[in-house]
Formats: structure tokens, C-alpha cells, sequence
């Protein structure tokens, strides 16, 4: 597979080219500059409610208050997480299928496995 080179256009229609070297996986970290916009948008937000929860801890308020909103920062996260897994399935595990590399594929499994 030394230099061969692939193009492949997402579903934002971006047209991606890249050209894989013998033995190596360059197989796609491609991520669409948006997407990776609006993940650290949401892991921001995630952090800025997360530091919320910790002043509502160090003003001891309400436990139940502090429940509900540890509950939708644990949402939020789980919401990042889906959101990187399917833009992750989408570009990178693609490549990675077409190249024929199944370790990136096994990697993701076990990662997702972790996740869940």
C-alpha cells in the first residue's frame, strides 16, 4: 500500500485526501474542524457546570440539589462521548477498515467498551 493515496468526502461534503506509506497507519485522524469545535464547545459547558457543582459543595447546599446537577454534567459527558464515537466511526474507523487495519478497529472496540 506504499503511497497510495485515497479521497473520500464526509457527510459535511469537506473532500479528504490522504496517501498511506507502507507500514504506517496514517489512516485518519482527520477530524472535521467544526465537529472538534462544537466537542470542546460541550466539554467547556461540562466544565463550567462542573466547577458550578463544586461551589454548590463548598456552600453546602442542598445534597439533592448537587445530585441533579451532577446528573446532567454526567449527561453532558455522555452526550461528548457518543458524539466523539460516532464522528470517530464516521471518519477515522473507515479508513482504518478500508486499510485493512484491525488493530485501530480493535482499539476503538476496546475503548468503547470502556466508555459504556
Amino acid at each position: 500500500m506504499s503511497g497510495e493515496t485515497h479521497t473520500h468526502i464526509d457527510e459535511n461534503g469537506n473532500v479528504i485526501t490522504h496517501t498511506h506509506g507502507e507500514g504506517h497507519h496514517d489512516h485518519g485522524h482527520y477530524h472535521d474542524p467544526e465537529e472538534k469545535k462544537r466537542q470542546l464547545n460541550r466539554i467547556s459547558r461540562a466544565i463550567g457546570h462542573l466547577n458550578h457543582v463544586k461551589g454548590m459543595i463548598e456552600s453546602d447546599e442542598d445534597c439533592a440539589n448537587v445530585l441533579i446537577q451532577l446528573a446532567a454534567v454526567n449527561a453532558a459527558l455522555k452526550g461528548l462521548g457518543k458524539q466523539i464515537i460516532n464522528e470517530h466511526m464516521t471518519h477515522c474507523i473507515t479508513h482504518a477498515i478500508e486499510d485493512g487495519d484491525l488493530k485501530a478497529v480493535e482499539e476503538f472496540q476496546k475503548a468503547v467498551e470502556k466508555f459504556i
